[in-house]
């Protein structure tokens, strides 16, 4: 049996989800038991449909479970309201996604200063100049979004979701966009930005090697959780198996 940590950033206790849909109800998640410690990184695998964005959106926020418990750095998502789940995803949450989704009518600096400047930070665009910088991009502050390169881009995102120091960083296929080259350099970015501020990581990915670069991987299958070993990084005995 795995050993939960006394105070894990994320603790998913049977997680189901169902979901309406013209041809009836849907069972997306069945069950899901998840626990992740502080700075931990976890790579989430599994085919398509088995559930791995759902849980995600749920870890986030962004979908309430129907039934279960999902706590994240002690929040019970499920008994808080729109407002402070918005509160708390500006507080403790940063989110990187495939496609950026960076704002094009804003500079690099604009991009990365925006959850910042919403959550009062008075030196919003200080620290977005500092989170360019660490990301090797502090000769790119004023472009805008399509004078960068894809790889550009994604350094720009992950400033921005770095930028508040959150607890928990979710990333959705981050470098589905990128070269392979270029893909492998923005996660060891994104792995070091997290060793330096000690945020965790749940990634969903669709590559296995990808995934084992994490202390543990996740396999989801129809909704359920069938797999939850090592990666490459840390022994069997280090995931608490």
């Amino acid at each position: 049996m795995p050993i939960v940590p006394a105070d894990p950033v994320v603790l998913l206790r049977d997680i189901h989800l169902k979901l309406e849909s013209e041809a009836g109800s849907v069972n997306i998640l069945k069950g899901i038991n998840l626990h992740v410690g502080r700075g931990e990184k976890v790579g989430v695998v599994g085919p398509s449909g088995s559930g791995k964005s759902s849980m995600m959106m749920i870890l986030g926020g962004l979908q309430p479970p129907t039934s279960g418990s999902v706590k994240v750095k002690g929040h019970e998502l499920t008994r808080m309201n729109e407002d402070e789940l918005a509160r708390f995803r500006r507080d403790e949450v940063g989110i990187v996604f495939q496609s950026f989704h960076l704002i094009p009518t804003m500079t690099a600096l604009e991009n990365v200063a925006i959850p910042l400047e919403f959550a009062g930070a008075p030196d919003a665009f200080d620290r977005a100049r500092k989170g360019l910088e660490a990301v090797g991009l502090g000769h790119r502050l004023t472009h805008y979004p399509g004078q960068l390169s894809g790889g550009e881009q994604q350094r720009v995102a992950l400033a921005r979701a770095f930028a508040p120091e959150p607890s928990l960083l979710l990333a959705d296929e981050p470098t589905g966009n990128l070269d392979g080259d270029t893909g492998k350099r923005i996660i060891e970015l994104m792995f070091t930005m997290a060793d330096r501020v000690g945020t965790t990581i749940v990634m969903i990915t669709h590559d296995p090697g990808l995934a084992r670069q994490c202390d543990r991987v996740i396999r989801l299958v129809d909704g359920l959780i069938v797999d939850d070993s090592a990666g490459e990084s840390r022994p069997l005995a280090a995931a608490g198996r």
